[in-house]
């Protein structure tokens, strides 16, 4: 029995349901690309709406961060990742969280007692010192020289309002030498291994804090990270999580992983994040906006580390590797096996497209180099032909000519910085994602997609949504490009039901109930047995987690201000409320 399964046995033998892990890409967040940890789909839930599964549950989650995307190719940075967690929804809370973590830890899990540390919250001028958590650590058993006080690492809130409180974090010595007495988390032999966090207050937003009246806990465990650690492994990707990819990737190159580690991780992190997105439901395709352009992006970082690799680029090794974590992955996440053929489908056309790129690239340099290579050039030649810089030194090399790193490196950074000032707002996520705006903007999205059936097609669905507090964008399937005369029916339609003042009502049932009263949803196989279904009037009736509106009036003047494609059969409204 592996990690998941052991992890999910013991909490549901302490009473919790098991809930399906979420797509990667969020339904009911719409504030991030994807989903980047495992407590974001339930933060409706950890905000206060009861969660059809009651007050204690727990899952494996997938993930997908692309915030240390520049750092793969180390030994422990991943853009997606698997992440194990149990929450108690104003039901348990400090003593049975850290009872439990040390339960899990040292008999199922088997971990000597000597080998776990702990840091605890310190304390600061609005919050005293976790005493009780460093007691309730003591009488399991940890020394006092292992339990390690802090405060801005002990304390977790995700966005500026909301939910918020001190937390634990359990460390493993993973080293092989001897184990220090006293606990030092600046030791990088120490890993931390699980996250218990006590949601205790609420951050006002005068940043003053009052406590919950019902107190959550939310805790995390990162599953490649823990399994490293236990295999005894400071790289994680000698682990048995990765052998049989590593070991086919080893194949492909006809070389052993330890002649090239940075290249090897960076494929084999970025083919499998690549099959996870593809897989997913959402229908995501390669693209040059939002989720479509980190797919991409990753995609083809590793087929510029493959030609590092000496890899035949214009070989199928892509859909090899991606068959093997298919093969891996599939008895937890159905979906791996079910659109096997489009992620295959969707490596090879991008292959195919990028190398085309490089031969293009290669034309490019011929041009520009008929003297030394600039920094703006060779940032030129990585941006638009995905040129890394090594390729172009390499090339100016032959031709005894030199490159401007110092330049290059200065336009890199600021086309980094740029990057990410452009998508704060796609990746806040968490409990920022839910202020009263997006909340009618959320509600919106439902109306539009029954408007959009009404005026064009009752086969429409929705595909995809990203909200910010300034804009809804929504896609859709559809075979043509909506006419102006659509477009303003289904901008009249939206507005026609706002300002009828209709009811928004909740109710919870069996997902097979929903599904025959008429309940729509995205992907039906990730609902749990209840499901929350929110409904419309008599226009709309949807599988969803919130938040919404309690009646349409509160949500002001629907406008349409785009319509265009997004990828394939896909179309895309962009809008905007009104207030």
């Amino acid at each position: 029995m592996n990690l998941k399964d052991k992890y999910i046995e013991f909490f549901i033998g302490k009473g919790h349901k098991q809930i399906p892990s979420a797509p990667l890409v969020p339904e009911n967040d719409p504030s991030v690309l994807f989903n980047t940890a495992g407590m974001q789909p339930l933060i409706p839930y950890l905000m206060g709406q009861p969660h059809p599964y009651g007050t204690r549950v727990c899952d494996y989650q997938k993930c997908l961060r692309t915030t240390d995307l520049e750092e793969v190719g180390d030994n422990c940075h991943h853009t997606f990742f698997e992440q194990l967690g149990n929450w108690s929804l104003g039901d348990y809370f400090k003593k049975e969280t850290i009872t439990w973590s040390f339960e899990f830890l040292t008999k199922v899990l088997n971990i000597p007692l000597e080998r776990l540390a702990v840091t605890v919250f310190g304390g600061n001028n609005m919050i005293p010192k976790d005493e009780e958590a460093i007691e309730l650590w003591k009488s399991l058993g940890i020394k006092e020289e292992r339990i390690c006080p802090t405060q801005e690492d002990n304390f977790w809130q995700v966005g500026e309002t909301g939910p918020c409180g001190p937390d634990t974090e359990i460390f493993y010595f993973s080293g092989n030498d001897e184990i220090p007495k006293v606990f030092d988390p600046e030791d990088e032999r120490w890993v931390e291994i699980w996250n218990d966090v006590f949601m205790t207050y609420n951050m006002k937003e005068d940043k003053t804090l009052e406590e919950l009246p019902k107190k959550n806990i939310d805790t995390g465990m990162g599953v490649e990270r823990v399994v490293a650690a236990l295999e005894g492994y400071d790289d994680n990707y000698m682990s048995s999580l990765w052998i049989n990819s590593r070991t086919k990737l080893e194949e492909i190159v006809g070389n052993k992983y330890d002649t090239n580690k940075q290249s090897f991780r960076i494929i084999l992190d970025h083919i499998r994040a690549a099959v996870f997105i593809l897989a997913d439901n959402a229908g995501i395709k390669p693209s040059n906006t939002d989720q479509g352009y980190i797919l991409r992006r990753i995609i083809r970082r590793s087929i510029r580390h493959a030609k590092k690799l000496n890899i035949d680029i214009n070989s199928s090794w892509m859909e090899e590797l991606a068959l093997v974590f298919i093969d891996d992955f599939k008895n937890y996440y159905k979906e791996l096996e079910e659109n096997k053929e489009v992620v295959l489908e969707g490596l090879k056309s991008e292959r195919i497209k990028f190398n085309r790129t490089l031969e293009k690239g290669l034309k490019e340099f011929e041009k520009v180099s008929n003297k030394d290579i600039d920094g703006i050039t060779a940032f030129h030649l990585f941006d638009t032909y995905g040129f890394p810089l090594e390729l172009t030194i390499e090339l100016a090399k032959e031709k005894n000519l030199n490159v401007d790193i110092e330049g290059y490196t200065q336009k890199f950074k600021e086309h980094q910085e740029l990057s990410r000032n452009s998508s704060q707002g796609k990746f806040k996520g968490g409990l920022a994602g839910n202020s009263e705006i997006e909340t009618k903007y959320h509600t919106a999205t439902h109306l539009l997609n029954a408007a959009l059936k009404e005026v064009v097609d009752r086969n429409i669905h929705q595909r995809g949504s990203n909200i910010t507090v300034e804009r809804m964008r929504f896609d859709f399937n559809c075979d043509h490009k909506l006419t102006e005369e659509e477009k303003q029916k289904v901008e009249n339609l939206v507005n026609k039901w706002i300002n009828e003042g209709l009811e928004v009502k909740v109710d919870e049932m069996t997902k097979q109930e929903a599904l025959d009263s008429g309940a729509e949803c995205m992907f039906i196989e990730k609902y749990p047995d209840i499901v929350t279904v929110y409904s419309i009037g008599n226009i709309s009736k949807e599988l969803c987690g919130g938040p919404h509106v309690k009646n349409t009036k509160e949500i002001g003047k629907f406008k349409i201000i785009k319509e265009e494609a997004s990828s394939s059969g896909v179309r895309r409204i962009k809008a905007i409320i009104e207030f």
